[in-house]
């Protein structure tokens, strides 16, 4: 029997390529958004429930942390959304070559930046 597996491996040092970083981000993101599903059904249940409580939804999107959540979920769903586009153009074979794949991991990020700024702009943030 040989003992040639490796005894330690530095994750650290592994660096992944850009289309191995979009599609570990969008499993990130998609389970970021499945997390925070039952947060958001409260969410709308508060919103929907009588003025008073609209009231309270309104305060409390209003606060720091939630603005930084707020900020967190339309990146996940951007990213996801666009990466999720990306991946059924690769099962259909499209964008499989490494150079096509390294494209379509910018475009992805292109795509949500662009998304993000306009909604952004939108808001008046």
């Amino acid at each position: 029997m040989s003992d040639e597996r490796p005894v330690y491996l530095n994750l650290f040092k592994i660096r992944l390529p850009l289309p191995g970083i979009v599609s570990f981000a969008h499993r990130i993101t998609g389970v970021l958004l499945f997390l925070s599903l039952p947060f958001l059904v409260y969410l709308l249940d508060l919103s929907i429930e009588s003025q008073e409580s609209f009231a309270s939804f309104q305060m409390i999107l209003e606060q720091p942390l939630m603005r930084l959540v707020q900020g967190l979920l339309l990146w996940s769903i951007a990213h996801h959304f666009f990466a999720g586009i990306r991946f059924l153009l690769i099962d259909a074979e499209i964008g499989v070559e490494k150079s096509q794949a390294r494209m379509g991991a910018w475009l992805v990020i292109l795509a949500e930046v662009i998304t993000l700024l306009s909604i952004a702009y939108g808001v008046g943030l």
